[in-house]
């Protein structure tokens, strides 16, 4: 028989398997029940083949990643890191965190030194490339710290804009979480992505702050990661931000 009669791909149930979504059994039971789409149409019949390489697979809505070449991290970022893969001067940066990974991998975005919080690593480079592009609007949520009192209306300031020197920015949602021992701990979410934007925005309103920690990228959380501690991303949580950027 000739190479071209021969099937082309890799039957889907078995590509959803080897990804880790579920048993070869299982999947043939999701893709009869329409749960599961290839290239934006949903794929019922069992027989379906698929190049694993470019076929863009989502199931109940989220994108699943089944090459097997993909790395997405998250890491706590310590308070004096820096946000580069290397540094010339021999300072504390975020690829040594990552200097056994074979894979090249790179920061989505960056928090400045003296911020913490969760950060995003990975070779995905559409994924990090839309992630970072302002017109996508992920959302970042932060808890700020700052001396107190703060004026009852800070929020509605916050919310309603404020002027930089670069341009208007504003929160998307503020929250004051405690107020203790003359400090503040507001969280707050905004999909801006300037630098130090957090920072300058609470300078300009005459709170400086004290402790800056991101804890959230769109569905992305910190949770009960410690500080210096890395962890693959599950594949709700890639599928999600996939979702957030529209791949």
């Amino acid at each position: 028989m000739s190479s071209s009669s021969e099937p082309q791909g890799v039957r889907l149930q078995k590509v959803l398997s080897k990804a880790g979504i579920a048993s070869r059994r299982v999947a043939e039971d999701m893709i009869a029940e329409g749960r599961v789409a290839v290239d934006g149409e949903i794929v019922t019949e069992q027989g379906r083949r698929v190049d694993p390489e470019q076929a863009v697979i989502h199931v109940d809505g989220l994108r699943v990643m089944v090459t097997g070449n993909l790395v997405h991290l998250a890491l706590n970022k310590p308070r004096g890191v820096h946000t580069t893969m290397s540094d010339d001067r021999g300072r504390p940066c975020v690829g040594d965190y990552v200097a056994d990974h074979e894979e090249r991998l790179f920061h989505v975005g960056r928090l400045d030194a003296e911020t913490e919080g969760l950060l995003l690593l990975t070779n995905d480079g559409e994924l990090a490339h839309r992630l970072m592009h302002p017109s996508y609007n992920v959302y970042k949520t932060y808890l700020v710290e700052v001396a107190g009192p703060v004026h009852r209306d800070l929020g509605r300031k916050l919310l309603a804009g404020v002027e930089l020197e670069d341009g208007p920015v504003q929160l998307d949602k503020y929250h004051v979480k405690d107020a203790n021992g003359g400090r503040v701990l507001i969280e707050v979410v905004l999909h801006e992505g300037r630098n130090r934007i957090v920072r300058r925005l609470f300078d300009a309103v005459g709170h400086p702050v004290l402790r800056l920690v991101r804890t959230a990228v769109g569905e992305v959380r910190l949770a009960g990661l410690r500080p210096s501690a890395l962890r693959p991303l599950s594949r709700a949580e890639v599928g999600a931000l996939y979702k957030n950027v529209g791949l």
